[in-house]
């Protein structure tokens, strides 16, 4: 049985994988619908419940058109409305789900309770955002810029700009397993987490930080952001005076390589991370890369499945 808690989950050889059932699969629905299910229909009969202790837009639009298209069901929850971890542990939580489910979706607070749902779940696991990490925006970021580029993100050189935060994990992640290098211009005090940047530089990842902004997009590929304060951070104006100096403008994007592509998650905060000109402008792939968590998202309850 497999989880998709973190991309190393999946490793090199299945995000690849991952990545080329995307790829194709958009292809094939070229036109369609987005409710007419896929003409194979892999996963008829499966039932996934997507469980969200956080708000969501992408992620639970995406899901649930995802398994529609597979041909199967969603049953979307919100954390109030169920007993998880007040009146029940999320062990038996997760225990009483697989017994009625195929898969589950979690979009937790905080990681922990997603590794220990995952633990005690006999069907498998998706992370859909923890406070850790958020694989499945990345492998949407690595569809979006394979598209643009005509090739695989091997060799490419990416820069992150603001918090190092879960988005900042998954990509650091990213750049061990699929050999891109990418730059993190992030102020002090706002470092991603020492133990996953040493992990990814473990399997050879060229990942460095940078204290100015210009210098952390220098000749890059990509270009990417997210708001500057999360679901749950605190001391919003204090992060918004340190993060100040890595709003993406134009003259940033000028920095980079002249067709470099610019990434966000989404939501966007116009006139914070990023100005209207490029989240808007030519370069920008965001809407892309909205839509590709649909397709990126098929691709993983496949390979979880089995059915890649």
């Amino acid at each position: 049985m497999r989880h998709f808690l973190s991309l190393s989950d999946a490793g090199g050889e299945g995000l690849r994988a991952i990545l080329d059932a995307a790829h194709a699969m958009k292809a094939a629905r070229a036109g369609r619908p987005h409710g007419a299910p896929d003409e194979a229909a892999p996963l008829a009969g499966r039932v996934l419940a997507a469980i969200f202790e956080k708000p969501s837009t992408r992620t639970r639009l995406s899901f649930e058109i995802a398994m529609r298209q597979l041909g199967g069901d969603t049953i979307t929850l919100a954390a109030g409305d169920l007993q998880l971890g007040r009146g029940e542990t999320i062990p038996d939580t997760a225990r009483v789900m697989s017994r009625m489910v195929d898969c589950v979706m979690l979009r937790a607070r905080r990681h922990a309770d997603l590794e220990a749902f995952a633990a005690a779940a006999s069907v498998p696991v998706v992370n859909g955002l923890t406070d850790r990490s958020h694989p499945c925006q990345a492998v949407a970021d690595l569809m979006t810029v394979e598209e643009r580029l005509g090739r695989p993100v091997f060799g490419t050189r990416w820069a992150w700009l603001g918090d190092g935060n879960n988005v900042a994990h998954s990509l650091i992640e990213a750049a061990g397993l699929m050999g891109f290098a990418l730059r993190l211009g992030v102020p002090e005090g706002y470092d991603p987490d020492p133990a996953i940047l040493a992990e990814a530089r473990a399997r050879g990842a060229a990942v460095e930080l940078a204290r100015d902004a210009f210098r952390a997009v220098e000749g890059a590929d990509v270009v990417a952001t997210d708001t500057w304060v999360s679901m749950g951070d605190d001391g919003a104006e204090a992060r918004a005076r340190a993060m100040r100096p890595f709003q993406v403008g134009p003259m940033l994007m000028a920095a980079a390589r002249p067709t470099a592509i610019f990434l966000h998650c989404l939501p966007a905060h116009r006139g914070a991370e990023v100005v209207d000109d490029v989240i808007d402008g030519p370069q920008s792939a965001v809407w892309d890369e909205a839509e590709n968590r649909i397709h990126g998202q098929k691709a993983i309850l496949r390979w979880l499945f089995g059915a890649l």
